[in-house]
C-alpha cells in the first residue's frame, strides 16, 4: 500500500502544437512579385555594363584599326614620295 501512495500520477496535459505558418508556403519568396522585380533589375543592371564593357571594347578596337590605317596611309605617301623622287 506504501508503493500506492508513493507514486504519484502526474496530469497528462493535453499540449497543442502550435504551428507558426503564415499562407506563405516554404519557398514562397522567391516566387512573390517583388523579388522577382529586384532579381530582373539586377539581370538588367548587369547585362547593361556587360554591353557597355563591349561595347567600349569595340570602340578602343576601331580606335586602334584607325590609328593603324592612318600608319599604314602615311607609309603609302613616303613611298609614293620616295619612288616619285627617284
Amino acid at each position: 500500500m506504501l508503493a500506492r501512495l508513493a507514486v504519484r500520477r502526474v496530469p497528462r496535459v493535453a499540449v497543442a502544437s502550435v504551428r507558426f505558418s503564415s499562407s506563405l508556403k516554404e519557398g514562397s519568396v522567391a516566387q512573390s512579385r517583388e523579388f522577382s522585380k529586384k532579381e530582373k533589375a539586377h539581370e538588367d543592371q548587369y547585362i547593361r555594363q556587360h554591353e557597355q564593357q563591349l561595347l567600349q571594347k569595340l570602340r578602343d578596337n576601331i580606335e586602334a584599326k584607325k590609328a593603324e590605317l592612318a600608319a599604314l596611309e602615311k607609309e603609302h605617301q613616303e613611298e609614293l614620295a620616295k619612288a616619285k623622287s627617284e
